[in-house]
């Protein structure tokens, strides 16, 4: 009999804020009573819900279970920054491009098969398209050294053969009514979502075809023949199989132990703009942009039936308890602060409405945590800092893998190498912290 006990649960800083903007949320059901399942599913975020939706195409009979551990969109899902990006994007590297042109194009093509699995998705919930926009986004610069990071990438997607605009400081003024950018590459094939609107449309309309729980974080796990126990607070599953589908969680569970880096990010949005500050703003009504540096500020304008806000997204922590505190928060929404007064001068009233943190994974060789863990037992975690993307992929890939015995998506991720060992504490935590200081440092005004 193996057993693998929750070392802690899922506890979030801040309320996301892009569920909080959202209409009230229709509460699906908790986890009561035992029962059976030939899948159990434990994770609701991109690669859970995606996992579930494919083995649902792909075995109409199959009995699927998903667990999420708090409410669906309060997770890390729900505060991701909303960027569904097809192009390169290594969060390592100075301007997004990869290792070499043959390893972004085959990535290019799997982010496009989950834009197009994504895109099915808005279709069939009828998201509208302030919820899922595939409008594109900019590398936004702001330095002489953002300037050349964008003119660098823009020959990269040259050799790619990839399209792409570039702007200069006047017209990115007059797109984002911001006098703070000094140039910008546009890219066409990035999806912007509202991420919580996504996850709680996904996991409603699963809800008609699997049990979907939450509020019914998992426990444990066992072994026992023929298949496997899963243990909630008020309940149990036997189940044939079991996906992982909870990111850095995993770790909880006691795989991949002291391989993954458990990474922070912050965000904050406004409260609703007034018709006067809209006017004094000027601009586009919907936007996105990416620091040309990719340890700078992501900010983006949405509109719509939440209002017209603006998103600073900018900030992190290395934390390998898979938590953080109030007080960074607090003190990173005082960076947030300046980061927007930077870029809006003449929006000196705007007020921060809601702040939130997030957590994602990496791995230090930029591998997933992905496969078959024992018999029965799947991985599909540690999503690099692409989680839009890179987790519909792995729920794909996962799910693929499951009744097929594999595919192209699960064959990608299965050829990567195993997460490399972290260095030991307290040096794992001084070094990371102290390199994400200087990188963000070293990114400037961007």
């Amino acid at each position: 009999m193996r057993q693998h006990k929750a070392r802690r649960l899922p506890r979030q800083t801040g309320p996301a804020g892009w569920n909080v903007i959202l209409p009230p949320q229709i509460a699906l059901p908790e986890l009561t009573e035992d029962h059976s399942a030939d899948v159990t599913i434990i994770g609701g975020g991109f690669a859970g819900l995606s996992a579930a939706r494919r083995l649902a195409q792909l075995d109409a009979s199959l009995k699927i279970t998903l667990l999420e551990a708090g409410r669906f969109a309060e997770g890390s899902a729900g505060r991701n920054s909303g960027f569904m990006i097809d192009l390169p994007h290594d969060l390592s590297s100075d301007n997004y491009a990869g290792t070499g042109l043959d390893a972004d194009r085959a990535a290019i093509a799997l982010n496009r098969q989950a834009i197009a699995f994504a895109s099915g998705v808005a279709a069939d919930c009828e998201l509208p398209q302030e919820m899922f926009d595939p409008c594109g986004k900019f590398n936004a610069a702001a330095t002489k050294a953002g300037d050349q990071h964008n003119r660098d990438f823009a020959k990269h997607l040259e050799r790619l053969g990839e399209p792409f605009s570039l702007y200069d400081q006047q017209q990115m003024h007059e797109i984002t009514g911001s006098p703070h950018y000094t140039s910008g590459l546009y890219a066409p094939g990035t999806v912007m979502m509202q991420p919580a609107a996504y996850v709680r449309a996904l996991s409603a309309r699963l809800a008609e075809v699997a049990g979907i729980y939450e509020n019914s974080p998992v426990t444990g796990f066992e072994k026992q023949a023929g298949g496997w126990i899963v243990e909630t607070p008020k309940a149990r599953i036997a189940t044939g199989r079991i996906i992982l589908a909870n990111n850095g969680h995993i770790e909880s569970f006691g795989f991949y132990q002291h391989r993954l880096i458990h990474i922070c990010l912050y965000a904050s949005i406004t409260e609703p703009l007034k018709p006067k500050q809209i006017k004094t703003l000027g601009g586009q009504t919907r936007w996105a942009v990416t620091p040309a540096d990719p340890m700078g500020t992501s900010v983006r304008r949405i509109s719509g039936s939440y209002g017209d806000r603006i998103l600073i997204r900018t900030c992190s922590s290395f934390h390998p308890s898979i938590e953080t505190s109030q007080t960074r928060l607090r003190k990173a929404g005082l960076v947030h602060d300046r980061k927007f007064r930077e870029r809006f001068p003449h929006l000196p009233d705007v007020q921060t409405q809601h702040r939130w943190a997030g957590m994602l994974c990496l791995s230090r060789n930029g591998s997933a945590a992905f496969g078959e863990l024992d018999t029965g037992l799947y991985a599909a975690c540690c999503q690099n800092g692409l989680g839009i993307a890179r987790g519909t992929l792995q729920g794909i890939g996962i799910a693929e893998l499951l009744t097929q015995g594999g595919s192209q998506i699960a064959d990608h991720f299965l050829a990567q190498p195993v997460p490399p060992r972290l260095p030991p504490e307290p040096f794992a935590s001084l070094g990371a912290n102290a390199y994400l200081a200087w990188k963000e440092w070293r990114s400037g005004k961007e």
